[in-house]
Protein backbone atom coordinates (compact mmCIF):
# COMPACT_ATOMS: atom_id res chain seq x y z
CA UNK A 1 0.00 0.00 0.00
CA UNK A 2 2.16 2.64 -0.97
CA UNK A 3 1.86 6.28 0.19
CA UNK A 4 -0.66 5.32 2.58
CA UNK A 5 0.09 5.52 6.37
CA UNK A 6 -1.56 3.38 9.20
CA UNK A 7 -1.64 3.89 12.90
CA UNK A 8 -3.03 0.53 14.25
CA UNK A 9 -5.04 -2.69 12.23
CA UNK A 10 -8.16 -0.70 13.00
CA UNK A 11 -7.18 2.71 11.33
CA UNK A 12 -6.03 -0.19 7.99
CA UNK A 13 -9.51 -1.31 8.08
CA UNK A 14 -11.06 1.78 7.82
CA UNK A 15 -9.46 3.16 5.12
CA UNK A 16 -9.91 -0.18 3.36
CA UNK A 17 -13.03 0.25 3.95
CA UNK A 18 -13.58 3.56 2.77
CA UNK A 19 -11.89 2.50 -0.76
CA UNK A 20 -13.43 -0.86 -1.48
CA UNK A 21 -16.41 -0.01 -2.47
CA UNK A 22 -14.24 2.23 -5.11
CA UNK A 23 -12.27 -0.05 -6.23
CA UNK A 24 -14.94 -3.27 -6.15
CA UNK A 25 -16.92 -1.01 -9.03
CA UNK A 26 -13.87 -0.46 -11.27
CA UNK A 27 -13.82 -2.78 -14.13
CA UNK A 28 -10.69 -5.08 -14.51
CA UNK A 29 -9.20 -5.45 -17.88
CA UNK A 30 -7.63 -8.35 -16.55
CA UNK A 31 -10.01 -9.99 -14.69
CA UNK A 32 -12.90 -9.31 -17.07
CA UNK A 33 -15.24 -7.92 -15.25
CA UNK A 34 -16.10 -5.96 -12.08
CA UNK A 35 -14.56 -7.36 -8.65
CA UNK A 36 -18.19 -7.09 -7.14
CA UNK A 37 -19.88 -8.90 -10.30
CA UNK A 38 -16.94 -11.36 -9.97
CA UNK A 39 -16.82 -12.77 -6.00
CA UNK A 40 -20.40 -14.00 -6.49
CA UNK A 41 -19.07 -16.35 -9.19
CA UNK A 42 -16.16 -17.32 -7.44
CA UNK A 43 -18.08 -17.88 -3.87
CA UNK A 44 -20.52 -20.33 -6.27
CA UNK A 45 -17.13 -22.50 -7.02
CA UNK A 46 -15.95 -22.41 -3.37
CA UNK A 47 -16.35 -25.40 -0.60
CA UNK A 48 -17.58 -24.80 2.27
CA UNK A 49 -16.27 -23.59 5.53
CA UNK A 50 -14.59 -26.79 7.99
CA UNK A 51 -16.67 -26.97 11.21
CA UNK A 52 -14.10 -25.60 13.08
CA UNK A 53 -12.42 -22.49 12.59
CA UNK A 54 -8.24 -22.60 12.45
CA UNK A 55 -6.68 -20.71 15.19
CA UNK A 56 -4.66 -17.45 14.02
CA UNK A 57 -2.10 -16.82 16.86
CA UNK A 58 1.48 -16.88 17.21
CA UNK A 59 2.77 -20.08 19.23
CA UNK A 60 6.07 -20.80 20.98
CA UNK A 61 7.82 -22.34 23.21
CA UNK A 62 11.40 -20.82 24.46
CA UNK A 63 13.98 -20.66 27.74
CA UNK A 64 14.21 -17.12 28.68
CA UNK A 65 17.34 -15.75 27.77
CA UNK A 66 19.43 -13.51 30.57
CA UNK A 67 18.45 -10.37 28.80
CA UNK A 68 14.41 -11.38 29.70
CA UNK A 69 13.17 -10.23 26.59
CA UNK A 70 11.18 -12.96 23.83
CA UNK A 71 10.50 -12.24 20.18
CA UNK A 72 7.29 -12.22 18.53
CA UNK A 73 7.73 -10.94 14.69
CA UNK A 74 10.42 -9.10 14.77
CA UNK A 75 9.66 -7.03 18.16
CA UNK A 76 11.15 -7.93 21.66
CA UNK A 77 8.38 -8.13 24.27
CA UNK A 78 10.04 -7.85 28.29
CA UNK A 79 8.97 -10.57 30.83
CA UNK A 80 9.55 -11.30 34.40
CA UNK A 81 13.45 -11.49 34.88
CA UNK A 82 12.75 -13.83 37.78
CA UNK A 83 12.00 -16.36 35.26
CA UNK A 84 15.69 -16.01 33.39
CA UNK A 85 16.63 -20.04 32.39
CA UNK A 86 12.98 -21.29 32.50
CA UNK A 87 10.70 -22.61 29.73
CA UNK A 88 8.02 -19.91 28.93
CA UNK A 89 5.07 -20.32 26.13
CA UNK A 90 4.57 -17.20 24.37
CA UNK A 91 1.37 -16.38 22.48
CA UNK A 92 0.15 -13.61 20.36
CA UNK A 93 -2.61 -12.69 18.82
CA UNK A 94 -3.44 -9.37 16.55
CA UNK A 95 -3.95 -7.39 19.37
CA UNK A 96 -1.80 -9.14 22.47
CA UNK A 97 1.26 -10.86 23.60
CA UNK A 98 0.96 -13.35 26.82
CA UNK A 99 4.04 -14.81 28.16
CA UNK A 100 3.17 -17.99 30.50
CA UNK A 101 5.08 -20.48 32.50
CA UNK A 102 2.98 -23.35 33.46
CA UNK A 103 0.12 -22.18 32.78
CA UNK A 104 0.58 -18.77 34.59
CA UNK A 105 0.60 -15.81 33.01
CA UNK A 106 4.04 -13.94 33.60
CA UNK A 107 3.67 -10.84 31.06
CA UNK A 108 1.12 -9.11 28.88
CA UNK A 109 1.81 -6.44 26.35
CA UNK A 110 -0.19 -4.92 23.58
CA UNK A 111 1.31 -5.98 19.95
CA UNK A 112 3.14 -3.56 18.04
CA UNK A 113 2.65 -4.20 14.46
CA UNK A 114 5.91 -1.68 13.23
CA UNK A 115 9.17 -3.43 12.92
CA UNK A 116 11.97 -4.36 15.21
CA UNK A 117 10.55 -2.54 18.15
CA UNK A 118 11.98 -3.51 22.09
CA UNK A 119 8.73 -2.91 24.42
CA UNK A 120 9.25 -2.91 27.97
CA UNK A 121 7.13 -3.38 31.00
CA UNK A 122 8.58 -0.49 34.12
CA UNK A 123 7.72 -3.37 36.31
CA UNK A 124 10.18 -6.18 34.99
CA UNK A 125 12.69 -2.89 34.42
CA UNK A 126 12.24 -2.67 38.43
CA UNK A 127 12.57 -6.37 39.69
CA UNK A 128 15.77 -6.79 37.62
CA UNK A 129 17.54 -3.72 39.14
CA UNK A 130 16.43 -5.28 42.38
CA UNK A 131 17.64 -8.85 41.48
CA UNK A 132 21.19 -7.58 40.37
CA UNK A 133 21.37 -5.31 43.70
CA UNK A 134 20.28 -8.75 46.07
CA UNK A 135 23.10 -10.63 43.60
CA UNK A 136 25.34 -7.95 44.55
CA UNK A 137 25.17 -7.83 47.78
CA UNK A 138 25.21 -11.81 48.04
CA UNK A 139 28.63 -11.68 45.89
CA UNK A 140 30.04 -9.13 48.62
CA UNK A 141 28.52 -11.06 52.07
CA UNK A 142 29.73 -14.39 51.24
CA UNK A 143 31.22 -16.22 54.06
CA UNK A 144 35.11 -17.43 53.23
CA UNK A 145 35.12 -21.31 53.24
CA UNK A 146 36.12 -23.17 56.61
CA UNK A 147 38.45 -25.48 54.57
CA UNK A 148 40.99 -24.47 52.05
CA UNK A 149 41.02 -26.20 48.48
CA UNK A 150 44.16 -28.67 48.17
CA UNK A 151 46.77 -27.88 45.60
CA UNK A 152 48.07 -30.85 44.20
CA UNK A 153 52.46 -31.27 43.71
CA UNK A 154 53.00 -30.77 40.28
CA UNK A 155 56.49 -32.64 40.71
CA UNK A 156 54.01 -35.51 41.15
CA UNK A 157 53.99 -35.61 37.54
CA UNK A 158 57.23 -35.38 36.78
CA UNK A 159 58.25 -38.40 38.70
CA UNK A 160 54.99 -40.33 36.82
CA UNK A 161 56.71 -39.73 33.37
CA UNK A 162 60.54 -40.06 34.63
CA UNK A 163 61.40 -36.03 33.93
CA UNK A 164 64.31 -35.05 35.80
CA UNK A 165 64.35 -31.36 36.46
CA UNK A 166 66.84 -31.38 38.82
CA UNK A 167 69.62 -29.50 36.97
CA UNK A 168 68.67 -25.96 35.26
CA UNK A 169 69.48 -25.74 31.64
CA UNK A 170 71.88 -23.12 30.53
CA UNK A 171 70.93 -20.18 29.16
CA UNK A 172 71.87 -19.70 25.64
CA UNK A 173 74.10 -16.52 24.48
CA UNK A 174 73.41 -15.07 21.27
CA UNK A 175 76.16 -13.47 19.91
CA UNK A 176 75.61 -9.93 18.44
Amino acid sequence: MPGRDFRSPADFNGQLEDWLPKANHRYSRSRHGRPDELIVLDRERMRELPPVSPEAVFRNAVRLPRDYYVRVFSNDYSVDPSFIGRIVDVIADLDTVWVTHDGVIIATHVRAWARHLVLTDPAHVARAAVMRRDFRTQRVHRPEPDEAVEVRDLAAYDEIFGIDLGQQPALLEVAS
